[in-house]
């Protein structure tokens, strides 16, 4: 029995609604259809599933039934090439063996200083008074955290502005390919095309450039670990792998990380009772010095706020699996070659897991709630073998970032500007994020 689910277009099925609005069109056909809802890819079979037991079942229990080379993953291949990301079966395994130890908590926890540090540099040229572009400011402070604790260099002035520009380039195409119904193929000089290839080739460029010097002398950076790991047979990485995997956590750790301060930032400046907890929290546990990793623990509210963004606002609004053989998932037939679609931007809003859904409460996470949740409700870094390998990574950064931040600014959103979740490789705010600066 096939599940229910909106009708769609004649020829394109729901692959219109996907490209109008993929949040509410979501949000709706789980309200509408239930917790398995059938959908239609063109002439492709998919599937919308809105219930933790189920996303145990593919991204867990039975997840070698389930790939991630999902239609909608062929246009980003030229990007990540067979990073993490986007690989499979055994070459994945062996690759995620080789690139764990390097984001092991031991390994990374030596990357806090760093991030605080790039984050002073930042705060001494804000102003009290001045308005920012919090999406742009939060960008440009990640890539130089990333470039730094990745490669092991400082990236600023113009290379910083060409590295940003190769990766935005990018991603508008991308974005545009998602929300169009056909794909064009690559080889037609479409202006899309010639500008995808060339931001593919300038970050090709600077990526091979680092990966030539750290072969030359290598530091305490990730590339360097990733260099020095070895597999059981004693094999390591080669020069492609390396430039798959550093794209990978180069795009993935900078984009996800300012997103999360950014969305954290702007429901602080929205939630007055929440940033006054925030801040006394922040006075008490640094007494007016600059955070460290010592101080985490003890930063339980901080933690919080960022848990609770994750919630409303996950960076990874949805994610896809394509099934390689028919199962059945919650009673329905599920037919080989069907693409599976997670979404946490609707889990996350489910009443039926978090009470006053659509309301950000930091103090819902208090008192183990995350250990009362089923598993998989809360998923903002994806779940199972193939959990984000740089969670923990992550986590701590926002963190320490967010206190660095609030400690000695406020911030308020400034008169007129609008804020809207675009949802593109991403969730990034659709207009920027203009913020009024107060002192502490």
């Amino acid at each position: 029995m096939k599940a229910p689910g909106p009708p769609g277009n004649f020829l394109f099925g729901n692959l219109i609604d996907f490209g109008r609005d993929v949040l509410g069109f979501f949000t709706t056909a789980a309200r509408d259809y239930g917790d398995v809802v059938s959908l239609r890819l063109g002439r492709a079979p998919g599937c919308l599933l809105n219930h933790p037991e189920y996303f145990e079942y593919v991204l867990l229990t039975n997840n070698r039934n389930f790939i991630k080379h999902t239609f909608f993953w062929q246009h980003v291949t030229e990007i990540f090439g067979k990073g993490l990301v986007t690989n499979e079966g055994a070459p994945w395994l062996r690759q995620r063996r080789l690139a764990q130890p390097a984001f092991h908590r031991d390994r990374i926890a030596g990357y806090g200083a760093t991030m605080v540090d790039y984050t002073e540099r930042m705060l001494d040229s804000w102003k009290p008074g001045q308005t920012r572009d919090l999406h742009h400011d939060m960008m440009e402070l990640t890539m130089q955290i990333v470039t730094r604790t990745l490669f092991g260099v400082d990236i600023e002035g113009e290379t910083a502005r060409e590295v940003s520009a190769a990766f935005d380039d990018a991603l508008k195409v991308v974005d545009t390919r998602f929300r169009r119904p056909v794909k064009i193929p690559e080889f037609i000089p479409f202006p899309g095309n010639i500008r995808y290839r060339r931001a593919v080739r300038k970050l090709d460029a600077l990526v091979y450039r680092f990966i030539e010097d750290r072969r030359a002398a290598p530091g305490d950076d990730l590339l360097s670990m990733l260099m020095a790991a070895r597999d059981e047979d004693g094999s390591s990485m080669n020069d492609r792998q390396l430039r798959d995997e550093a794209v990978t956590i180069f795009l993935a750790g900078h984009e996800t990380t300012a997103l999360v301060l950014c969305w954290t930032l702007y429901l602080l400046s929205q939630n007055p009772m929440a940033e006054e907890r925030l801040v006394a929290e922040l006075q008490t546990v640094l007494g007016g010095r600059p955070p460290e990793l010592a101080d985490l623990p003890n930063l339980t509210w901080t933690s919080h706020v960022v848990e609770e963004s994750l919630r409303l606002y996950p960076p990874a609004y949805a994610f896809g699996r394509e099934a390689l053989a028919d199962c059945e998932i919650g009673g329905f037939a599920i037919d080989k070659g069907t693409t599976i679609f997670i979404s946490p931007w609707v889990i996350h809003r489910d009443p039926r897991f978090f009470a006053d859904p659509a309301e950000f409460r930091p103090d819902r996470w208090e008192n183990d709630f995350a250990k009362s949740l089923p598993r998989f409700a809360y998923l903002p870094f994806g779940g199972g073998p193939r959990i984000c390998i740089g969670n923990s990574f992550a986590m701590m950064e926002a963190t320490l970032l967010l206190a660095s931040i609030s400690r000695k600014f406020g911030l308020k959103l400034a008169r007129g500007q609008r804020i809207e979740p675009h949802p593109s490789i991403t969730l990034r705010p659709r207009f920027g994020m203009q913020m009024n600066l107060s002192a502490r």
